[in-house]
């Protein structure tokens, strides 16, 4: 969100694309350092500020232990009471550049291996999140899900963090 101090990052383009029938990529230019990203998909203390998808949602649960074999968990609620939660672990993590984890969020949604690269050139950094699912028709419930949506209020969110950050 921006504050009363600072303006609206500019908006740019969220990208989401399925490059094959179990793949979903998701691609976002940010105007920050690839070690400044880094850290707000990495660090408990950036991630509840804008990884909340649509208005009205917050993040009381943010855990992550950040190595090959780590575990994460992340937790939503509304104020209604209405929550969802989504855990994981880490596979590979190689910082600024690569991460890998596995994605739950129980019931009958699959697990997927999403991978996140970051490439930065001239103070700005292209993100793109791959999410590998295990069949045709769980990638297809997902993106039926509105989730593109929510990606890209969550990192519309996230410019606006970006410029308070400094």
């Amino acid at each position: 969100m921006a504050t009363a101090n600072a303006p609206a990052a500019p908006r740019r383009p969220t990208t989401v694309a399925t490059p094959s029938g179990l793949e979903v990529t998701i691609t976002r230019v940010f105007d920050a350092p690839r070690t400044r990203l880094w850290a707000m998909w990495t660090d408990p203390a950036h991630v509840p500020h804008w990884m909340l998808g649509p208005d009205g949602w917050t993040m009381p649960v943010c855990e992550i232990d950040l190595r090959p074999g780590g575990s994460w968990r992340f937790a939503w609620r509304r104020a209604d009471g209405t929550g969802m939660e989504m855990s994981g672990e880490f596979l590979e993590v190689e910082p600024p550049l690569r991460l890998v984890q596995t994605e739950r969020w129980g019931g009958d949604w699959p697990e997927t291996t999403n991978t996140l690269l970051l490439d930065e050139a001239d103070g700005r950094t292209t993100m793109t999140h791959t999410m590998l699912f295990p069949s045709r028709e769980a990638r297809d419930a997902a993106l039926g899900t509105g989730m593109n949506d929510g990606t890209t209020v969550s990192f519309d969110r996230l410019d606006d963090y970006l410029l308070t950050l400094g």
